[in-house]
């Protein structure tokens, strides 16, 4: 690749130009792994190094969706804390069917699964519709929202690119909230699982060192910038870039696969 042959300091500006743009789609909807994750090939980093070095490098990205839903996260403590060992547990699992197991095998269901989310995340009102006659605390609901979250926590584990998405259509399918409370839950859910599988891959090391500094910086502004951006769309366009940037992301990976 040409890419492979540019000089540090470009290469550097390359990384954190991939950072804030994969900041803001994760401060947006999610989906910012599949901006780091192609860089780092691009650029020559092997593909198990890009992704442990993607998982790490976009942690930032969550904090600045965080504070901007701070109030709507707050009101939903308890909630949390009950989905917490669902995300550790997933994302241990995860962890270990990426660092002992076969990823190709896994890749090639990747885009079945970011296009089954991005489906149910589209017709998630209507669903939530057809479900608004049973009580928010029903056991049908508790049990699509606590295997599902561990489901996404596995997938976020092993890849995590799109794991917004999922993580938004299980909770709209299971929980009877409004969108701006969806996506403070969605920024702290993956923001604990990707700071799990994080520690699991900074122990293990090997990662692509260059890189991740420059994707640190670059996601931590592109995440505040992504929540400033979210906060002045509508509800509906939310929804409709959130299912835009998930069919994206299917085509993309159908393609690669």
């Amino acid at each position: 690749m040409v890419s492979v042959s540019l000089a540090l300091p470009w290469r550097l500006v390359v990384y954190l130009v991939a950072g804030v743009a994969a900041g803001m789609a994760n401060g947006i909807a999610g989906g910012g792994t599949f901006i780091t994750f192609p860089t780092m090939l691009a650029l020559g980093v092997g593909a198990l190094q890009a992704n442990v070095s993607s998982t790490v490098g976009v942690v930032p990205s969550y904090f600045g969706g965080i504070r901007g839903f701070r109030h709507e996260i707050r009101r939903h403590a308890t909630l949390v804390r009950s989905l917490v060992p669902a995300c550790l547990a997933g994302t241990i699992v995860g962890t270990a069917l990426l660092l002992l197991g076969s990823p190709r095998a896994f890749e090639r269901i990747i885009p079945w699964l970011i296009g089954t989310a991005t489906i149910v995340y589209a017709l998630s009102p209507r669903i939530t519709a057809r479900l608004a006659h049973l009580d928010h605390r029903h056991p049908a609901r508790r049990r699509v929202l606590f295997v599902g979250i561990f489901l996404a926590s596995v997938y976020g584990g092993y890849f995590g690119a799109g794991l917004g998405i999922i993580l938004l259509a299980i909770m709209a399918v299971a929980l009877p909230l409004d969108l701006a409370e969806l996506q403070g839950l969605r920024n702290l859910l993956s923001l604990i699982i990707n700071v799990v599988a994080a520690a699991i891959f900074l122990v293990r090391g090997h990662l692509a060192q260059e890189a991740i500094y420059m994707i640190l910086i670059g996601t931590l502004v592109g995440g505040w910038l992504g929540t400033v951006v979210i906060r002045r769309l509508r509800p509906n366009a939310v929804r409709w870039l959130i299912v835009a940037i998930g069919a994206l992301t299917t085509i993309h990976l159908a393609v690669g696969a």
